[in-house]
């Protein structure tokens, strides 16, 4: 009646059919009510799948394709879990400054700029799908599978006030916030939980619904950073496959009790040269060492040209509150069953 439509745009799509690709019908009985999905898996995940699908084919849903969609979202419900318990005791004032972050906490958040890039520009063009299919790989595998993983020794065995272990922090904090800033369009009821839980700040906004999506952060993009994880990510890897090697054959149990010979010629050696106690972290082992692995059980990767990989047992006994295998342990009588970093953290601890 005035001349114009009563809307911006319409989003249009094709057919809803089960995973077989046949038309939703009764006598078929393949039918799957909204009302169904809502009282069995709850109204979040129906407006994941939502979300999920490619409104530009065929849109498929089973209760296959749900329980899927369950497990995915129960991941991120995982991560958003794991920074909350880890911020519990954060305040924002107590925020490292970018500049004196360690270099995986650079790298954290320059993958994090990247994926607010991704997800600002697919709200724009309407395409959920790639909202989806971001936030399972950026939780799923960014943080938990690598990230996470390596940090949780910083978050548990530092002391709470140090530096190294509220720079952790810092970006638990920035990735958890700006997340659920980036999800609430999508997970509205997750979102509006996960928001209380959030350490205190009075110019956050206090409903997330009515929350802006994070600013951006250009100066987090780091390609040459972006670069140099990427290698040591496929590192990370291929020590990973010889550990595994090492536990199927009894050498190891957990990852912990091992010490990691790395024989590696050519350019690829150059590389790691001075990255010996940095793969000790991302691999999460006690002990690395350069030289010559040679002998049973040793593996030659296939990925990466020259580097050859032999595990055996760590030197020293396990640290009680650490689990690294270490030679220092033992050496501080008033703590002889943990390490010397360890012990160096229990004495700051009774001498606050």
């Amino acid at each position: 009646t005035r001349g114009v439509p009563p809307y911006r745009a319409v989003l249009t799509h094709g057919f809803v059919v089960d995973d077989k690709g046949r038309k939703m019908s009764k006598s078929v009985g393949n039918v799957v009510a909204p009302e169904s999905v809502i009282k069995k898996y709850g109204a979040e995940l129906l407006r994941l799948w939502v979300a999920a699908e490619d409104y530009r084919d065929e849109i498929k849903i089973s209760d296959k394709i749900l329980s899927h969609l369950s497990d995915s979202y129960r991941k991120v419900r995982n991560t958003i879990r794991y920074f909350l318990g880890n911020l519990s005791d954060f305040e924002p004032r107590q925020r490292v400054a970018y500049a004196d972050l360690p270099e995986i906490d650079r790298w954290a958040l320059s993958q994090f700029e990247q994926l607010r890039e991704r997800f600002v520009k697919a709200y724009d063009d309407f395409e959920f799908h790639i909202i989806f299919h971001g936030l399972q790989n950026f939780c799923a595998v960014t943080m938990s599978s690598f990230y996470l993983d390596i940090i949780k020794d910083r978050l548990y065995t530092a002391a709470a006030s140090s530096k190294e272990r509220q720079a952790a922090q810092t970006v638990l904090y920035e990735l958890a916030e700006g997340l659920l800033r980036l999800m609430a369009p999508v997970l509205a009821f997750t979102v509006a939980e996960a928001w209380t839980h959030l350490p205190p700040d009075e110019e956050r906004e206090k409903d997330p619904a009515l929350a802006a999506f994070p600013a951006p952060h250009p100066e987090y993009r780091q390609p040459e950073l972006d670069e140099k994880w990427e290698r040591l990510t496929l590192i990370r890897r291929e020590l990973t496959k010889a550990l595994e090697i090492a536990r199927v054959n009894k050498v190891i149990g957990h990852s912990l009790e091992a010490r990691v010979t790395i024989s590696v010629s050519g350019e690829l050696a150059g590389f790691m040269a001075d990255k010996r106690r940095l793969l000790e972290d991302i691999a999460i082992v006690s002990q690395v060492e350069f030289g010559e692995a040679a002998g049973e059980g040793v593996y030659e990767s296939t990925e990466l040209d020259g580097l050859r990989v032999l595990v055996s047992p760590a030197a020293g006994q396990k640290c009680e509150r650490c689990w690294i295998r270490s030679v220092t342990v033992g050496a501080n009588a008033a703590h002889p069953t943990i390490c010397e970093r360890c012990a160096g953290v229990m004495l700051e601890l009774e001498g606050a």
